[in-house]
């Protein structure tokens, strides 16, 4: 059976649900398959959507006034990192309530409700979305993409969006893609933790549909890039780790990521947060830190890729960003199929205005510009040595013990000579170029 759409959007999370709704706002004939049993089911991220970079690209979804439809969890407006040493750990706060205006910086999902209402969006804008369906294979017409195959059946279409996931199938069939690299991708692991309302707000310091995101880096990875995080949503919180693939793979077989995320949980300074809840979910996925350097076109006749499908996304330290990066890629996307459309031009040319968008836009700028994060992340001093140091030297400064005290420089240099001059010499050069 074969059956013909304008386009195909491989994927219901926010990359392919965003460039669906677009297009079918503007009347075209979209399709969204989805292998899930509905839109968000297999969607896994750590919880936090950054509004401000994404809303002029969906204003009608995204102004003041349709805010209060908006499916979300919380207005984060507590900013807390904490490093965290073998024993001990420092925290930096902060407290701004207006991040949680009108029009908040930043608020918490659940990708299981967002992506479902996002779906609905489609939908009640004429697109299709249809779960439980698992692509096989694209069809061809030379070295054109044409439509896909799902169980002996094909759907052609003018032109396929991948947005199949960080480990993109239809990316790496259209070669586009480079054979998978452990060192550009995280693995993600989150539990999600249900607690009273009453209970959440007061452990947090929170008022009604306020949220507050606390990081958590140094020795809860191990010595291993990444780091831990807990978001607060309404009822629940969203508890889990990031930890780096190509880090894991060289810590072998013995490695057991669950055990680490476990171990978190234990932390003094994580486990009275968690205490009394009830584990209700729990997801794992990968991220794509570093594959985007493994694609060198996100575009070919008939097929354009997005998303973390695109690899787009970014660890920048302090947080890993990649729903607003989806967001935007689909409506980037969907721009240029909607030109493609009307010059009926569906080649890697009439495509091209997705990639020179995505250069001029915030994703391609940021990407770039933190571009040596990745490589500096990998540090393994970053995660034992100077939160240690970081830690010992507070713990020095402020600790009254008997007998004289001496001078804060002659105890901060005295914490300083625990790491080799030169490595933190070289460090800082590297902080100098991030």
């Amino acid at each position: 059976m074969t059956e013909k759409v304008d386009v195909v959007v491989v994927g219901a999370g926010l990359a392919g649900l965003g460039c669906a709704y677009h297009l079918a706002c503007s009347g075209l004939e979209v399709l969204v398959v989805e292998r899930g049993d509905y839109p968000g089911s297999k969607n896994v991220s750590g919880g936090r959507l950054y509004l401000e970079p994404v809303r002029p690209f969906y204003p009608d979804l995204l102004s003041p006034e349709a805010l209060p439809q908006l499916p979300f969890e919380r207005a984060v407006v507590r900013e807390r990192l904490t490093i965290v040493a073998d024993q001990g750990a420092t925290s930096v706060e902060l407290h701004f309530p207006n991040l949680g205006g009108p029009l908040p910086h930043s608020v918490t999902i659940l990708r299981g409700t967002f992506d479902a209402w996002l779906a609905e969006q489609v939908t009640r804008h004429g697109g299709m979305v249809v779960p439980r369906y698992k692509v096989d294979d694209l069809v061809w017409e030379g070295e054109r993409v044409a439509g896909i195959v799902s169980a002996g059946d094909e759907i052609r279409a003018n032109v396929v969006a991948a947005a199949d996931g960080a480990l993109s199938f239809i990316a790496e069939r259209a070669g586009l893609r480079q054979r998978h690299d452990p060192d550009h991708f995280a693995l993600g692991m989150k539990e999600i933790i249900e607690l009273p309302r009453d209970v959440l707000e007061n452990r947090f310091g929170l008022d009604s549909r306020q949220g507050a995101a606390q990081l958590y880096f140094g020795s809860v990875s191990q010595g291993m890039l990444g780091g831990g995080f807990i978001y607060t949503n309404q009822e629940s919180l969203s508890v889990g780790m990031v930890l780096g693939m190509g880090a894991m793979v060289d810590r072998g077989s013995a490695l057991q990521a669950h055990e680490l995320l476990e171990a978190f949980k234990a932390r003094p300074e994580v486990a009275p947060l968690v205490a009394g809840g009830r584990l209700v979910e729990y997801s794992a996925h990968a991220i794509p830190e570093a594959s985007g350097q493994a694609m060198h076109r996100r575009v070919r006749d008939g097929l354009v890729v997005l998303g973390d499908a695109a690899g787009l996304a970014l660890n920048m330290g302090v947080t890993v960003r990649g729903m607003d990066f989806a967001l935007a890629s689909g409506a980037l996307a969907a721009r240029a199929i909607l030109e493609a459309h009307q010059s009926g031009d569906f080649s890697e040319r009439g495509l091209a205005g997705y990639e020179a968008a995505l250069q001029h836009s915030f994703v391609q700028r940021d990407l770039s510009t933190f571009a040596r994060m990745h490589t500096f992340l990998q540090n393994p001093r970053l995660y034992a040595a100077y939160p240690d140091l970081a830690v010992g030297l507070l713990e020095e400064m402020l600790h009254i013990s008997e007998g004289p005290k001496q001078g804060l420089f002659k105890t901060a240099l005295r914490a300083l000579r625990r790491v080799p001059a030169r490595h933190l010499l070289s460090d800082l050069w590297q902080i100098r170029r991030l």
